[in-house]
């Protein structure tokens, strides 16, 4: 607390993330509670190099899955993609590729916001977990991009 008892902390972060991950680098789930903002967050956030070089091959080399799990249409309406991306293509991948837009994430997470109804409603909980299973396809595919079970 600071000399005024401001708060230093006023939000609570959950993380539900792989079991085989070491960190918040691991594929995974994100509930994200404070007076300002809520929302669960989904995907692998801030990737190590191997596993964003993973992730974009397999875009390119599962274009129609990387495509159908992201442009499904219960996925976009619940989940905004979002997290920093590259201004350039990254090395070694094609300028001109029709997905250089998620080629050049670093990120590969995506939002829901909920307001603070919804968190204190008595839905919430099963709420969240129906935004979840929104995200199972996507989810599986981080995983079988990065090499580790789903």
């Amino acid at each position: 607390f600071s000399k005024d008892k401001t708060p230093y902390k006023t939000n609570i972060g959950i993380q539900f993330r792989h079991q085989l991950g070491r960190d918040v680098h691991a594929p995974g789930f994100y509930m994200h509670i404070d007076p300002k903002a809520c929302y669960v967050g989904i995907g692998l956030w801030r990737p190590d190099g191997q596993a964003v070089r993973k992730i974009r091959e397999a875009i390119v080399e599962q274009r129609s899955d990387w495509r159908k799990v992201t442009r499904a249409k219960k996925f976009r309406d619940t989940f905004e993609l979002g997290g920093d991306t590259l201004v350039r293509p990254p090395k070694g991948f094609d300028a001109q590729d029709p997905d250089v837009q998620d080629l050049k994430r670093k990120d590969f997470v995506c939002v829901m916001n909920f307001n603070i109804a919804d968190v204190t409603s008595e839905h919430f909980v099963k709420d969240v977990a129906a935004t979840f299973r929104v995200s199972k396809s996507f989810m599986a595919f981080l995983c079988k991009a990065v090499e580790v079970p789903f």
